[in-house]
């Protein structure tokens, strides 16, 4: 077992506990990871997010090239000390922004010509620029540079689609190999691949079994550090997406951590950690609470009970003095009630967003903190 990334424990679902080396610091697995696309998770500040024990955040390689620019970032020391965050970090491709956001892209095998979304300006991505980009932000994770195909597409689509990523992956893995070097900030103590960025490869293959199967091999031939699940949670059913994750899987590493992209509601992250997955990301904590939704458990004494979604602008909250959710011990429900947030959403108060937001994150990592010991109904059996 690889010193990175150390199995503790697991469960006969598949579920596993594990902890990751990384040179901001050690995550425990499975772990839920805030999304700060532009080196801030919106609406919450750091401090906020220290104190709900996020292990990990992500940050956006295509939106950080734009703006501020890579070059900058890393002449002030990097995207950690940019930001005031000493914990792990994972940074994106920019593979999907660049083909949802930007426009006139143009794909070729040597990489992407797009022009921004911000002014129109003409830029260029290959998987060598992506690898470069990355290094100097200097995230603890980063990821392959990636075609994304659109939904739906066709199975020749996909395929074609597949192998360009491949291809990229190859060339992102080449180019990590030739540049990476021991970070200077590295906890002290951390095995020797601990104190390297590590990359990750990003399996592809739609909503094909076939092609995810033939994606995850070719993948894993390739040695990487660790592998994501991509590509999903775009628009197709829920056993869709499960089905796709489950049958990926089966062909991935488990002494490697495994990555699902870009999922999902609670009670699907909850599912996707048990069924073994180890790193799971989404925008919706923050989304939905900047909209005046938030989430809260059925039963607030039974913390693994149904999941509920509140909307707090709704009148019937005017003059409720309870909390979001009586089980809840995060800071927003342990001081304010739903009428207070009603009133913050109605006057307009961004202190609304904040709030919600906090306690959407809370209610996600309280989740994953539970499933961390405790799996398809099961303890955690220690690992041999």
């Amino acid at each position: 077992m690889s010193p990175f990334f150390k199995i503790a424990a697991g469960s006969t679902a598949g579920g596993r506990r594990a902890e990751l080396a990384l040179p901001h610091g050690t995550v425990q697995t499975p772990v839920f990871m805030p999304v700060g696309t532009a080196a801030t998770v919106k609406a919450v500040e750091q401090s906020a997010l220290e104190h709900l024990n996020a292990e990990i955040i992500l940050a956006n390689t295509y939106h950080l090239y734009l703006r501020p620019g890579h070059e900058l970032i890393q002449r002030l020391g990097g995207v950690h000390r940019f930001m005031s965050w000493d914990r792990p970090m994972l940074t994106d491709s920019g593979g999907f922004q660049v083909f949802s956001l930007a426009k006139l892209r143009k794909i070729s095998p040597d990489g992407v010509e797009f022009r921004s979304h911000l002014d129109g300006s003409r830029h260029f991505f290959s998987p060598e620029h992506s690898m470069a980009v990355q290094i100097a932000l200097g995230a603890d994770v980063m990821m392959v540079f990636d075609e994304c195909v659109e939904t739906p597409a066709s199975w020749e689509r996909t395929r074609d689609s597949m192998a360009l990523t491949h291809a990229w992956a190859e060339r992102s893995k080449r180019y990590w190999m030739e540049h990476r070097q021991e970070t200077p900030w590295a906890q002290p103590g951390l095995p020797g691949e601990g104190r390297h960025q590590a990359l990750f490869g990003i399996v592809q293959g739609g909503m094909y079994a076939d092609l995810r199967r033939e994606s995850a091999l070719r993948l894993v031939e390739m040695d990487l550090p660790g592998y994501a699940i991509g590509g999903l949670a775009v628009g197709e059913p829920r056993e869709v997406t499960r089905e796709m994750i489950a049958r990926t899987l089966e062909h991935l590493p488990v002494d490697k951590p495994r990555y699902v992209m870009g999922v999902g509601y609670p009670d699907e992250i909850e599912e996707y950690a048990r069924m073994g997955v180890d790193m799971m990301d989404c925008v919706l904590p923050t989304r939905a609470g900047r909209h005046g939704l938030v989430f809260v458990r059925e039963d607030p004494r039974d913390r693994s009970s149904a999941v509920r979604r509140v909307n707090v602008k709704k009148l019937e909250n005017a003059e409720d003095q309870r909390p979001l959710d009586e089980g809840c011990g995060c800071m927003v429900c342990r001081r304010y009630t739903r009428a207070y947030l009603r009133h913050l959403f109605s006057s307009g108060e961004p202190l609304g967003a904040t709030l919600n937001s906090v306690h959407n994150l809370a209610f996600y990592l309280e989740t994953m903190e539970r499933v961390r010991s405790c799996a398809d109904g099961e303890r955690l059996r220690v690992a041999e």
